[in-house]
Protein backbone atom coordinates (compact mmCIF):
# COMPACT_ATOMS: atom_id res chain seq x y z
CA UNK A 1 0.00 0.00 0.00
CA UNK A 2 1.24 3.50 -0.77
CA UNK A 3 2.35 5.65 2.09
CA UNK A 4 -0.45 8.06 2.94
CA UNK A 5 -3.12 5.86 1.42
CA UNK A 6 -6.23 4.91 3.30
CA UNK A 7 -7.51 1.30 3.30
CA UNK A 8 -10.11 1.86 0.59
CA UNK A 9 -7.42 2.98 -1.85
CA UNK A 10 -8.12 6.72 -1.92
CA UNK A 11 -5.24 9.00 -1.03
CA UNK A 12 -5.92 11.38 1.80
CA UNK A 13 -5.94 15.07 0.93
CA UNK A 14 -2.84 17.18 1.42
CA UNK A 15 -2.41 20.91 1.92
CA UNK A 16 -0.31 21.58 -1.16
CA UNK A 17 -2.48 23.26 -3.82
CA UNK A 18 -1.11 21.28 -6.74
CA UNK A 19 -1.73 18.00 -4.92
CA UNK A 20 -5.20 18.42 -3.49
CA UNK A 21 -6.44 20.96 -1.00
CA UNK A 22 -6.43 24.69 -1.69
CA UNK A 23 -3.72 26.75 0.03
CA UNK A 24 -4.37 28.09 3.50
CA UNK A 25 -6.34 31.31 3.40
CA UNK A 26 -5.78 34.40 5.50
CA UNK A 27 -9.33 35.64 4.90
CA UNK A 28 -11.44 32.83 6.35
CA UNK A 29 -11.19 33.98 9.96
CA UNK A 30 -11.05 37.49 11.36
CA UNK A 31 -8.83 39.70 9.14
CA UNK A 32 -9.93 42.89 10.93
CA UNK A 33 -8.83 41.44 14.26
CA UNK A 34 -5.50 40.48 12.71
CA UNK A 35 -5.04 44.08 11.64
CA UNK A 36 -5.70 45.24 15.21
CA UNK A 37 -3.14 42.75 16.51
CA UNK A 38 -0.52 43.95 14.03
CA UNK A 39 -1.24 47.59 14.89
CA UNK A 40 -0.67 46.97 18.60
CA UNK A 41 2.22 44.54 18.04
CA UNK A 42 4.92 46.39 19.96
CA UNK A 43 2.57 47.24 22.85
CA UNK A 44 1.44 43.60 23.09
CA UNK A 45 5.02 42.34 22.93
CA UNK A 46 6.13 44.74 25.66
CA UNK A 47 3.21 43.69 27.85
CA UNK A 48 4.00 40.01 27.26
CA UNK A 49 7.64 40.46 28.27
CA UNK A 50 6.61 42.43 31.37
CA UNK A 51 4.21 39.64 32.27
CA UNK A 52 6.90 36.99 31.83
CA UNK A 53 9.34 38.95 33.99
CA UNK A 54 6.66 39.44 36.66
CA UNK A 55 5.87 35.71 36.75
CA UNK A 56 9.47 34.66 37.26
CA UNK A 57 11.73 36.87 39.40
CA UNK A 58 14.87 35.12 38.12
CA UNK A 59 14.09 36.21 34.55
CA UNK A 60 16.18 39.39 34.84
CA UNK A 61 19.13 37.55 36.32
CA UNK A 62 19.19 34.95 33.54
CA UNK A 63 18.98 37.44 30.67
CA UNK A 64 20.99 40.59 30.23
CA UNK A 65 19.65 43.69 28.49
CA UNK A 66 20.50 42.36 25.02
CA UNK A 67 18.77 39.07 25.80
CA UNK A 68 15.63 40.87 26.94
CA UNK A 69 15.65 43.00 23.78
CA UNK A 70 15.96 39.82 21.72
CA UNK A 71 13.00 38.28 23.53
CA UNK A 72 11.01 41.46 22.94
CA UNK A 73 11.72 41.25 19.22
CA UNK A 74 10.76 37.58 19.25
CA UNK A 75 7.49 38.44 20.98
CA UNK A 76 6.69 40.90 18.17
CA UNK A 77 7.19 38.12 15.63
CA UNK A 78 4.96 35.84 17.70
CA UNK A 79 2.25 38.51 17.61
CA UNK A 80 2.60 38.69 13.80
CA UNK A 81 2.21 34.93 13.54
CA UNK A 82 -0.73 35.04 15.91
CA UNK A 83 -2.34 37.66 13.68
CA UNK A 84 -1.99 35.28 10.73
CA UNK A 85 -3.68 32.55 12.78
CA UNK A 86 -6.56 34.84 13.72
CA UNK A 87 -6.96 36.07 10.13
CA UNK A 88 -7.13 32.55 8.75
CA UNK A 89 -8.80 30.88 11.77
CA UNK A 90 -6.01 28.30 11.59
CA UNK A 91 -3.35 27.59 14.27
CA UNK A 92 -0.92 26.32 11.62
CA UNK A 93 1.12 29.52 11.33
CA UNK A 94 2.10 29.83 14.99
CA UNK A 95 2.49 26.10 15.56
CA UNK A 96 4.87 25.66 12.62
CA UNK A 97 6.80 28.77 13.60
CA UNK A 98 7.20 27.41 17.13
CA UNK A 99 8.48 24.14 15.71
CA UNK A 100 11.02 25.97 13.56
CA UNK A 101 12.27 28.33 16.27
CA UNK A 102 12.54 25.93 19.22
CA UNK A 103 15.99 24.60 18.17
CA UNK A 104 17.24 28.17 17.81
CA UNK A 105 16.07 28.96 21.33
CA UNK A 106 17.84 25.85 22.57
CA UNK A 107 21.10 26.98 20.94
CA UNK A 108 20.76 30.44 22.50
CA UNK A 109 20.18 28.89 25.92
CA UNK A 110 16.63 30.19 26.28
CA UNK A 111 14.49 27.85 28.38
CA UNK A 112 11.28 26.67 26.75
CA UNK A 113 9.41 27.64 29.92
CA UNK A 114 10.45 31.25 29.32
CA UNK A 115 9.08 31.14 25.78
CA UNK A 116 5.84 29.62 27.10
CA UNK A 117 5.59 32.48 29.63
CA UNK A 118 6.08 34.93 26.78
CA UNK A 119 3.27 33.29 24.79
CA UNK A 120 0.98 33.34 27.81
CA UNK A 121 1.69 37.04 28.17
CA UNK A 122 0.73 37.52 24.53
CA UNK A 123 -2.49 35.60 25.20
CA UNK A 124 -3.36 37.88 28.10
CA UNK A 125 -2.58 41.00 26.09
CA UNK A 126 -4.49 39.83 23.04
CA UNK A 127 -7.66 39.47 25.11
CA UNK A 128 -7.70 43.25 25.42
CA UNK A 129 -7.60 43.64 21.64
CA UNK A 130 -9.82 40.78 20.46
CA UNK A 131 -13.52 40.12 20.96
CA UNK A 132 -14.73 36.90 22.55
CA UNK A 133 -15.27 35.18 19.19
CA UNK A 134 -11.87 36.32 17.93
CA UNK A 135 -10.04 34.92 20.94
CA UNK A 136 -10.96 31.32 20.02
CA UNK A 137 -8.50 31.03 17.10
CA UNK A 138 -5.89 32.98 19.08
CA UNK A 139 -6.20 30.64 22.05
CA UNK A 140 -6.08 27.58 19.79
CA UNK A 141 -2.92 28.85 18.08
CA UNK A 142 -1.19 29.69 21.36
CA UNK A 143 -2.19 26.31 22.80
CA UNK A 144 -0.66 24.53 19.78
CA UNK A 145 2.57 26.55 20.08
CA UNK A 146 2.78 25.88 23.82
CA UNK A 147 2.37 22.17 23.13
CA UNK A 148 5.28 22.31 20.69
CA UNK A 149 7.52 24.19 23.12
CA UNK A 150 6.63 21.79 25.94
CA UNK A 151 7.60 18.89 23.71
CA UNK A 152 10.99 20.49 23.08
CA UNK A 153 11.21 21.21 26.80
CA UNK A 154 10.94 17.49 27.43
CA UNK A 155 13.79 16.79 25.03
CA UNK A 156 16.15 19.36 26.43
CA UNK A 157 15.49 18.85 30.10
CA UNK A 158 14.22 22.24 31.21
CA UNK A 159 12.16 20.60 33.95
CA UNK A 160 15.12 18.83 35.49
CA UNK A 161 18.88 19.05 35.63
CA UNK A 162 20.21 19.45 32.13
CA UNK A 163 21.70 16.37 30.53
CA UNK A 164 25.33 17.23 29.64
CA UNK A 165 25.20 15.15 26.46
CA UNK A 166 22.09 16.95 25.18
CA UNK A 167 23.58 20.29 26.18
CA UNK A 168 26.69 19.49 24.13
CA UNK A 169 24.55 18.45 21.15
CA UNK A 170 22.54 21.69 21.21
CA UNK A 171 25.68 23.73 21.70
CA UNK A 172 27.25 22.05 18.70
CA UNK A 173 30.41 20.72 20.20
Amino acid sequence: MLRGAVPDGILRSVSHPSLGKPPRSLDTGFPEAATRLRTGRSRLATRALESAVAQDPTFRTRYDEAGLRGLLQDAEVFVDRLAMCVAGNDPHWLKEFADMTAPAYRRKGVAMDDVVRLLEGIRAGARGVLSEAETAPADAAIDEAVTVFKWYRRLAGDARKRNPILAALYKGG
